[in-house]
C-alpha cells in the first residue's frame, strides 16, 4: 500500500467519529493513544523488544474486550498511562477518552488493528502523521493551524542554516513539531550521521521542544516518535519556555512563536469595572520588561542560543518597527548578534489570517566593542505576490530564488544584490527612524489577479490586523499626552 492510499485510509477513520461531534483534533489524539499501543506490541512481537506499558494495558487488553467492558478499560488506562515520567507518559500527557460510543471505540481498535504498522518505513508513518496534522490544522474551527508553519517554508529555512550531525537544536514553542523534524531529516542525510553512533546520539539527544499546550505536545511527542526520534525519555516538555531560564544552550534554534501581540487578563477592580492587566515576564537575563509574546520569545532565544549558535525565527513585522522595547531589542540583536538576513513573507500563507510575518537569520558572537552586524540582507518574498492557502498556495519553488541567493555560511561574501533581495550597511539602519527595519523597496504594481484574490475572510481579518497595529499607536499616543497633561 504506498503512502497516499495509507494517508487517506487513517484519514477516513475519522468518519468513525465524525457523527458523534468529535473534532479532528480529538480524533488525531485518540489516534495517537491506539497508534501507540498498537505498535507498541508489534515492537515486542516482531522485534522482541520489552514492552514500555504495563501489562494490563497493552494492546491486547483492548483487542478482547468490547462494549462498556472495552470503554471502562480504555479510559482506566489512559489515566494510568498518563501519570508516568517517562516518554509513555508525554504521549499520553492529560489524555481522556472522548469516545463515548463503544461501539465506536471497538470498530476504531478493529481498524487500526488490522494494519501492522511497524512493517512500515519510519518516512512513511511520519507522513502519515503529518498528513493528518495538516488536515486537523486545515479545519478553521479546530483552532490547530496556530499551530502548524507551512512545511515549505520551514524546509526552506532549515536548508539554509544547514544544521550538522552533533549540534543541538531547539524549538521554544514546538507547536507540532515541524522544525524539530525537518532539521532531523537534514541532518540525517549528512555523510557523518551514517556513522551509527552519532545517529543514535542524535536521535537520543540532539532535539528539544517546548510548548504551553499539552494536547500539542502529545501530538509532537507522537509526531516525533513516529520519526525515530526521542529515546526513554521525550524530547518536547510540556512547559512555558518564557517563564525562565533552565540554562541549556543550543547550537540552532528555529521557531515561529505563536502569534498575538499582547500577553494579558481581564480582572474585576474594588468598583466592580473589568479592567484589563498586562502579563510581563521579568527575567534577569532580559533587556526589557514587556507584555509583548514575541518581543519575549526574541529575548529568550537570545538568551539560550550558544556563542557562534544560530537562530531562524518568525516573527511578525510589529518587532520590526515596533517603539520602546521593540527599539531596544533591535539595537541589542545589531550590536550583540550577527543579524544578516530577513526575509519578507507574503501574506496568505498561515492559517491565521491577515498575518504580516518575517524569517529572522542571525547568528550570536562574542561580546565585544564592535557592532556585530556590518549589514543587514533583506529579501522581499511580499511585494507584488499572492498566495493563499487553497487556490495559490505557497510551495518549495516560490522560496527557491531567496535559497539560492542566501548563500551557505561560508559564501556569505559572495552574496549579490537583485531585484528582490538588497544589502543595508548597518550605518544606513541605525540612521531609520526608532531603527525601523521594516524595510521595503519594491512598489506594488496594483495589477489584481481576479485569481489571486484571497476569500473575504482573509481579507477581513488582514483588515483587524491593520486596525488593532493602528489602535495600539493611538493608545501609545494617548498615554505619552495623559504623561504630559499631568505634567502640565
Amino acid at each position: 500500500m504506498n503512502e497516499a492510499t495509507l494517508i487517506s485510509k487513517v484519514w477516513n477513520y475519522a468518519h468513525v467519529l465524525r457523527d458523534q461531534g468529535i473534532s479532528y483534533g480529538d480524533y488525531v489524539g485518540q489516534i495517537s493513544f491506539l497508534l501507540f499501543l498498537k505498535m507498541d506490541e508489534e515492537r515486542t512481537t516482531l522485534l522482541g523488544e520489552p514492552s514500555m506499558i504495563p501489562a494490563e494495558y497493552q494492546w491486547s487488553t483492548l483487542r478482547t474486550r468490547s462494549g462498556e467492558a472495552l470503554e471502562a478499560h480504555y479510559k482506566a488506562a489512559l489515566v494510568a498511562l498518563s501519570k508516568r515520567t517517562d516518554i509513555v507518559g508525554t504521549l499520553f500527557l492529560k489524555a481522556e477518552s472522548k469516545i463515548n460510543d463503544p461501539a465506536k471505540l471497538q470498530r476504531l481498535v478493529s481498524l487500526i488493528d488490522g494494519e501492522t504498522w511497524m512493517g512500515i518505513n519510519v518516512d512513511t508513518k511520519g507522513a502519515i502523521y503529518e498528513g493528518l496534522l495538516e488536515r486537523n490544522a486545515g479545519e478553521v474551527k479546530s483552532g490547530a493551524g496556530q499551530y502548524f508553519t507551512p512545511r515549505v517554508l520551514i524546509h526552506a529555512m532549515v536548508e539554509v542554516v544547514d544544521p550538522e550531525p552533533g549540534e543541538t537544536v531547539c524549538d521554544p514553542a514546538c507547536g507540532t513539531g515541524g522544525f524539530l523534524l525537518a532539521a532531523y531529516e537534514h541532518m540525517k542525510a549528512k555523510p557523518a550521521a551514517q556513522d551509527r553512533r552519532v545517529s543514535q546520539k542524535m536521535r537520543d539527544g540532539a532535539f528539544k521542544g517546548y510548548d504551553i499546550v499539552a494536547e500539542v505536545v502529545r501530538l509532537c511527542a507522537m509526531n516525533l516518535y513516529l520519526h525515530g526520534i526521542g529515546g526513554a525519555a521525550s524530547p518536547v516538555e510540556n512547559r512555558d519556555a518564557l517563564l525562565s531560564d533552565t540554562g541549556e544552550r543550543f547550537d540552532l534554534v528555529l521557531a515561529n512563536p505563536p502569534f498575538g501581540k499582547r500577553q494579558s487578563f481581564r480582572i474585576v477592580n474594588q468598583e466592580g469595572d473589568i479592567e484589563t492587566e498586562r502579563e510581563d515576564y521579568v527575567r534577569e537575563d532580559f533587556t526589557v520588561t514587556t507584555g509583548n509574546k514575541q518581543l519575549n520569545f526574541l529575548q529568550h532565544i537570545m538568551t539560550i542560543l550558544k556563542p557562534g549558535g544560530t537562530a531562524a525565527v518568525v516573527l511578525p513585522d510589529n518587532v520590526l518597527f515596533e517603539g520602546g522595547a521593540g527599539e531596544v531589542l533591535r539595537r541589542r540583536l545589531l550590536r550583540d548578534f550577527n543579524f544578516h538576513t530577513l526575509l519578507r513573507l507574503p501574506t496568505g500563507i498561515f492559517y491565521k489570517q491577515g498575518v504580516k510575518a518575517n524569517a529572522l537569520f542571525f547568528e550570536k558572537v562574542a561580546g565585544g566593542e564592535r557592532i556585530a552586524t556590518q549589514a543587514l540582507w533583506v529579501y522581499d518574498l511580499r511585494t507584488n505576490q499572492r498566495f493563499t492557502l487553497r487556490e495559490r498556495p505557497l510551495t518549495r519553488a516560490d522560496l527557491d530564488d531567496f535559497v539560492a541567493c542566501y548563500q551557505p555560511h561560508h559564501r556569505r561574501h559572495l552574496r549579490e544584490e537583485t531585484e528582490r533581495f538588497r544589502r543595508f550597511a548597518y550605518e544606513e539602519l541605525d540612521a531609520r527612524d526608532k531603527l525601523n527595519l521594516d524595510i521595503f523597496w519594491l512598489k506594488d504594481d496594483g495589477h489584481i489577479d481576479p485569481d489571486s484574490l484571497p476569500p473575504p475572510d482573509e481579507v477581513a481579518a488582514e483588515i483587524v490586523e491593520n486596525l488593532e497595529t493602528a489602535l495600539e499607536k493611538f493608545r501609545k499616543v494617548a498615554l505619552e499626552l495623559a504623561k504630559v497633561t499631568e505634567g502640565v
